[in-house]
């Protein structure tokens, strides 16, 4: 058996070239949000040359789906469908809820673009291999008509709102394979439009009702993880591939929803240090020759000590390039997140797209206390049997299996104990033979 160090998801200190090298990737992001509106109209230039513009931009209904309420996957940029290892997994994968850690409960305010907001809101726990969850975002802004002659005649505020239900499940998990976790979320939107005037001023009764709307959806996620190329020892595995569909639904008075389907890997080649990559096919369930062209998201996370961490995202979507940074402090069971984003939909004006997230950690339900027992039961009876005391190893290891009916390892011992004593019972008969 392969013995792996314990770790709690915490970092541990970088080297020089770690920090030096994140610390490139932190000024070059940082020069990019601190140009000035000359510099700002020649990034949006730069960008839209390669990629250009995006014909069928807008063609969808409910955009609140496409706005990350905030937290660790917006400091990304939205490069988190495969990462998956917070309460921020609601909005990008539903098979994570099933290889949560821990239970958290979060909370996310994001200022997107002039006076419009997003709150969000999620609980997200797991029973052995099933996992749950609950959340919800909710997008404001305020809607204020005028007549020709300057007089206020409505207002109010436009707003949408999702609220999501989550469940996955891990299939085959064990000590080896971390198993495949296929998940879904079941989703309601609601718009609301306030009522509004018509060409002589007057407001229109029930003109906002007959412009609100309710639709259900769905989203649909597979998630695995495996060891690959792997230079230091932990219980967690670190590659992660992703499948999701998400928004599958009918339309929304005669709009379609922002369908998409999205590949995505998270690699972590050494422990604080982590890259992740998206890769989304828009497609317009109503005229697939509407669809948006495909997009990507990049980020990279970097945990500097074991109570901060550091990150930083692009995403590459024509006609909305965006791009990240952002950082964590981890106080045990309290996470704070901030970001700042900057994308082509946004101006460039000071703290004008700033994420905040707050997460409570409220604890893994045993799951860490039970793995250490596993662990210690196994090389109790592993010394127990390189001492020649069988007997003494098979209660070990069968004590780990009353824990844990598929920790392979005790399994793995109780064949290897198997073993030894039908080779004990060949040599003992040969050499009882009467020649």
């Amino acid at each position: 058996m392969k013995r792996y160090e314990q770790s709690s998801g915490g970092a541990v200190p970088m080297g020089p070239p770690l920090i030096c090298a994140f610390l490139l990737l932190i000024a070059a992001a940082a020069w990019a949000l601190d140009v000035n509106e000359d510099g700002y109209g020649s990034l949006t230039d730069f960008l839209d040359d390669i990629y250009g513009t995006e014909q069928n931009a807008g063609l969808t209904a409910f955009p609140v789906l496409n706005i990350p309420m905030g937290g660790r996957a917006e400091g990304m940029a939205g490069s988190f469908s495969a990462v998956c290892d917070d309460a921020s997994f609601l909005e990008w994968n539903p098979a994570g809820s099933s290889m949560l850690p821990s239970t958290e409960l979060a909370f996310f305010h994001n200022n997107w673009i002039g006076d419009t907001k997003i709150e969000g809101a999620v609980f997200a726990s797991r029973y052995r291999d099933l996992g749950y969850a609950a959340g919800g975002k909710w997008l404001y802004t305020p809607f204020t008509e005028y007549n020709i002659y300057g007089d206020r005649v409505s207002k109010g505020y436009y707003s949408e709102a999702v609220a999501v239900l989550n469940a996955s499940y891990n299939f085959f998990s064990g000590y080896y394979f971390s198993g495949l976790s296929l998940g879904a979320n079941l989703k309601g939107a609601f718009r609301f439009m306030p009522d509004f005037s018509d060409d002589a001023g007057g407001v229109i009764a029930g003109s906002g009702r007959e412009q609100s709307a309710f639709m259900v959806m769905a989203d649909l996620g597979l998630l695995t993880r495996i060891d690959f190329l792997k230079f230091y020892y932990t219980r967690e595995r670190n590659l992660s591939a992703a499948l999701v569909i998400r928004n599958l639904g009918p339309p929304a008075l005669g709009d379609a929803l922002p369908s998409a389907l999205c590949a995505a890997l998270a690699y972590r080649p050494l422990r604080p240090l982590l890259f992740s990559f998206d890769f989304s096919l828009p497609f317009n369930m109503t005229d697939i020759g509407a669809s948006e062209r495909p997009y990507w998201a990049a980020g990279c996370s970097v945990a500097v000590t074991r109570f901060l961490s550091m990150r930083a995202g692009v995403m590459g979507k024509p006609g909305n390039t965006r791009l990240a940074v952002g950082s964590a402090v981890n106080l045990d069971k309290l996470v704070l997140d901030v970001n700042y984003t900057l994308d082509l939909l946004t101006q460039l004006t000071p703290l004008n797209r700033i994420s905040l997230g707050v997460r409570f950690n409220l604890g893994d339900q045993g799951r860490r206390a039970l793995a250490d027992r596993l662990e210690a039961l196994y090389l109790a009876g592993f010394n127990a049997y390189a001492e020649g005391r069988d007997e003494e190893a098979q209660i070990y290891w069968e004590d780990a299996l009353e824990l844990d009916s598929r920790f392979e390892p005790a399994h793995e011992g109780l064949a290897l104990l198997r073993h030894t004593r039908e080779v004990r019972e060949r040599i003992d008969a040969l050499e009882s033979l009467d020649f």
